[in-house]
């Protein structure tokens, strides 16, 4: 195992949906928690500080101005200013970074799609400064399945002066759905400068793993490690559950303790999660 790892935090958006509706409130996009329900917002951070986390990310993923203006009447300054701060209060004095979380735009650019590259700069830009602004520690763009995309949100994330980590989503044959490989990000992005790379979602530990060993030895940059706890199962009684247990989470991504620098989880992987991940690591 590496000697240093820092521990990122797990999902987000499935906790807060859980928590809402234990509330009985509405399942929304939920950066609208942000301003609707900021109460839960916190309580979820302070949840995944608790458990270990060493970064937390901001609940900011998809509230780019697409999003924002065709779903509520907030801007996205509003929104993602919220979001930092909820998160850097709920932890002050922990000695926790806060990433402002972007992941990508529900349209595509050109010439799959009608997005510009001045545009999608121009949408991430004022996320990055919102989210900046508000304290943000770090920027983490993550989900990402088009290599572009991620290359101009990169681009314009270095302009910003703090450390910006990039992640993409593969697919079980160890590509993105728009076609790109771990040696492509490496190739596109290491020359930016970006602080590190790695792959999230999409794919749970027993697939995962031999994705991120691709990036092994190939590139100089820090490694990052967030897949999901498996696939959704439904239980005979109607209720669902993730396919890992937070035990069988951590045992399907120990090999990658060995290479990798941050990891964490992503969909399905409650704070029970990171907490099993931290034991193993040393850190609780």
């Amino acid at each position: 195992m590496k000697e240093k790892i820092t521990l990122l935090d797990g999902a987000v958006g499935t906790e807060l949906w859980a928590k809402a509706e234990k509330n009985g409130w509405k399942k929304e996009p939920v950066w609208k928690y942000n301003i609707d329900h900021p109460e839960i917002v916190a309580e979820l951070a302070r949840e995944y500080a608790d458990a270990g986390s060493d970064i937390l990310l901001s609940n900011t993923f998809g509230a780019n101005a697409p999003s924002v203006q065709k779903s509520s009447s907030y801007s996205v300054s509003e929104v993602v200013s919220a979001g930092v701060k909820i998160a850097k209060e709920a932890v002050a004095g922990r000695g926790i970074r806060v990433g402002l979380d972007a992941g990508p735009l529900s349209e595509l650019m050109e010439p799959y799609g009608d997005l510009t590259e001045e545009e999608v700069a121009e949408i991430y830009a004022e996320m990055f400064e919102a989210g900046v602004g508000a304290g943000a520690d770090l920027i983490f763009l993550e989900t990402f399945i088009d290599l572009a995309m991620l290359r101009v949100a990169a681009e314009e994330a270095k302009k910003y002066g703090v450390p910006v980590f990039c992640s993409l989503s593969f697919e079980r044959l160890g590509k993105t759905m728009m076609g790109n490989s771990p040696e492509d990000m490496i190739e596109e992005l290491e020359p930016l400068g970006v602080d590190a790379i790695g792959m999230n979602c999409s794919l749970g530990p027993e697939l995962a793993v031999p994705i991120i060993r691709k990036f092994a030895g190939k590139t100089s940059l820090p490694l990052l490690f967030k897949p999901n706890a498996g696939l959704p199962v439904m239980k005979a009684d109607g209720t669902v559950s993730t396919e890992y247990s937070a035990k069988a989470f951590v045992d399907g991504i120990a090999p990658a303790l060995d290479f990798v620098d941050y990891i964490g989880g992503c969909c399905g992987s409650a704070p029970s999660y990171i907490r099993e991940l931290a034991e193993r690591i040393g850190k609780n």
